[in-house]
C-alpha cells in the first residue's frame, strides 16, 4: 500500500494524530506552480511562514542551531530551507511534521506544516537570490517569553527529577531512578495537559553551538507514571527529545491523586560531548476544580513486539499489528513509535468488509511526535472495528539514522533494537455516547446523506431513519 486512498464502500448494520544544521543533497520536487521571482520576497512572503512554522525553535535562545528571524540570519540558509521543506513528509523535513497530505484525515491540532504554495514560494525565493523586499512589508516581530520556557505556558504544578551529571564521553545509560514525591498537591485534580522539558547547563558550559538538537540535551526519553499509596497508578505519555506537549481530550482529563509520587520507570541518557548537569521537569496543567471527565480512556495500544524481523540492507520492509476494538472508540491522537530504521507508519480501520486508511505519516526517530486529530475529525469507530498499523522500515545506508545497515534488528528497548507501536490516546464510549458523538459530528460538519467523513463509518446511519 503506497499512498492509495481506500474509502469505505458501504455501511453495514445499524448505528453504533528546527532545521538541523546538516544538509541533504537530494533533488527538490516543486509540487505547486512557482510564482514569478518579482512576487516573492523575504519581508512579504517568507517571514509569515517562518513566524508560524519555524521561529518557535529557530530564534535566539531557541533549541534549534540557528535563528531564522532577521533577514541577515536567514539569507545564508535559503537553499537549505528549500531542500529541507521540499522533503515534505519524510526524515529530514522541516518543520518536523510528517503527516502525508494525500491520504486519510487532514485536520490536526497545532499543525505547523507548509502547504504546496508555501513550499513553492520558498523555492522561488531561494532560486532567485533570496531578495529582501520592502522593509515596510515586514510583519511585527514575534515576542517569546524565554523566562517561562514552556510551550503551553507556566504549568500549575511542576515536578523535578533528581539532577544527574553525564560526562561528555560517557556511555549510554538505561535504567530507573527513585520516585519523587509530588509536593503541594493536597487534593485530587484532573490534568488537562502535561509537558516535559530538560533543564541543563549546556549553554553555560559552552555547548550552545552544537550542531544538533540532540546535542543540547542528555535525556533521550523517560517513561513515567504517578502513584498514590495503595493505588495502581496512572501512566503518562512518554517524554522524548523533540516531542510536543500532550493535550488530553477536553472531555477526558487524567486524574492526578493527592499524595502521589512521580515514578520514572525507564530513562535513557546519552553523552553530548561536554560534561552536562541536567534534570527533567514535568509540568501539569489542571482542569478547573469540580471538573469531571465525560469519557474514560480505552486501555489498549496497537503494537507487535513478537514479529519484528528487520533484515539488513533492505528498504520498504513491512511490519503489521492488529487489535479488535472491544468498545466504541474515539481516537484522540496518532503516535507512531519505531526506532532508527522507521520510515513510515499507516493506521487503517477495518469494519466488516470495509477498509479505510485513517492516517499515514513519515517517521524520524530524531523527532518523535504525537498527532492530535482536530475536533470533529477524531475517528469514531464502532465496537468490533479492527485497527491495523503498517510500519515501513528502511535498514539501508540511505537512512541516515542507521549506524550500520549490515545489522539485523529485532524487538528491544534500546535504539539499536526496535519497537512497533501506536501510542495514540483512545477513549471508550458507551452506546449512548457513541450515538450522541456521531449526531454532534453530523451537526457540526453540516453533513448530508451523501457525505462521507474519514474515520466515521456509521455517521450517516441515523437511528430510526
Amino acid at each position: 500500500m503506497r499512498r492509495q486512498m481506500i474509502r469505505w464502500r458501504s455501511v453495514v448494520g445499524t448505528a453504533l494524530a528546527a532545521f538541523a544544521a546538516a544538509t541533504f543533497a537530494m533533488p527538490f520536487p516543486v509540487t505547486a506552480q512557482e510564482s514569478s521571482s518579482a512576487e516573492v520576497t523575504f519581508t512579504k512572503d517568507i517571514v509569515p511562514i517562518l513566524q508560524r512554522s519555524c521561529q518557535q525553535c529557530h530564534r535566539p535562545n531557541g533549541v534549534a542551531p540557528m535563528p531564522l528571524v532577521e533577514y541577515e540570519d536567514v539569507r545564508p540558509y535559503a537553499m537549505r530551507m528549500m531542500r529541507r521543506t521540499g522533503i515534505r513528509d519524510r526524515q529530514g523535513t522541516m518543520p518536523p511534521w510528517y503527516i502525508e497530505k494525500d491520504i486519510g484525515i487532514q485536520h490536526y491540532k497545532d499543525d505547523p506544516s507548509l502547504n504546496d504554495e508555501e513550499v513553492a514560494a520558498i523555492a522561488t525565493w531561494a532560486r532567485n537570490g533570496a531578495p529582501e523586499g520592502d522593509p515596510t512589508d515586514m510583519p511585527p516581530r514575534l515576542a517569546f517569553d524565554d523566562a517561562v520556557g514552556w510551550r503551553l505556558g507556566e504549568p500549575d504544578l511542576i515536578v523535578s527529577t533528581e539532577e544527574v551529571l553525564v560526562g561528555g564521553d560517557a556511555p549510554d545509560w538505561w535504567g530507573s531512578i527513585e520516585g519523587i514525591p509530588i509536593p503541594d498537591l493536597t487534593e485530587d485534580r484532573y490534568v488537562a495537559s502535561v509537558e516535559v522539558r530538560e533543564v541543563n547547563d549546556v549553554r553555560e558550559s559552552g555547548g550552545r553551538d552544537r550542531a544538533t538538537v540532540g546535542g543540547l540535551y542528555v535525556f533521550h526519553h523517560m517513561l513515567y507514571s504517578t502513584r498514590a499509596p495503595g493505588e495502581r497508578g496512572v501512566t503518562w505519555p512518554v517524554h522524548e527529545v523533540g516531542r510536543n506537549p500532550d493535550i488530553f481530550d477536553v472531555d477526558a482529563g487524567r486524574l492526578l491523586r493527592a499524595g502521589s509520587s512521580l515514578v520514572p520507570s525507564s530513562i535513557h541518557m546519552h553523552s553530548n560531548g561536554s560534561d552536562t548537569r541536567a534534570h527533567l521537569e514535568v509540568g501539569f496543567r489542571f482542569h478547573p476544580k469540580g471538573y469531571e471527565p465525560k469519557y474514560r480512556e480505552a486501555g489498549y495500544i496497537v503494537a507487535n513486539g513478537s514479529d519484528i524481523d528487520i533484515k539488513p540492507e533492505r528498504r520498504n520492509q513491512e511490519l503489521h499489528a492488529y487489535t479488535v476494538l472491544q468498545q466504541h472508540t474515539k481516537l484522540v491522537t496518532f503516535e507512531p513509535h519505531l526506532h532508527a530504521p522507521g520510515d513510515r507508519m499507516c493506521l487503517e480501520a477495518i469494519w466488516g468488509f470495509n477498509v479505510e486508511t485513517l492516517v499515514c505519516t513519515g517517521y524520524d526517530h530524531n523527532w518523535v511526535r504525537g498527532y492530535a486529530f482536530a475536533d470533529d475529525y477524531q475517528p469514531l469507530l464502532p465496537k468490533g472495528t479492527i485497527l491495523h498499523i503498517i510500519g515501513y522500515m528502511d535498514n539501508t545506508a540511505g537512512n541516515r539514522n542507521i549506524p550500520d545497515p549490515r545489522n539485523w534488528q529485532g524487538s528491544g528497548n534500546r535504539s539499536v533494537a526496535n519497537m512497533f507501536i501506536d501510542l495514540g490516546m483512545k477513549l471508550a464510549l458507551s452506546d449512548e455516547q457513541f450515538v450522541e458523538a456521531m449526531a454532534e459530528r453530523r451537526e457540526n460538519l453540516n453533513l448530508g446523506v451523501n457525505d462521507h467523513v474519514v474515520g466515521c463509518p456509521l455517521c450517516m446511519v441515523i437511528p430510526g431513519s
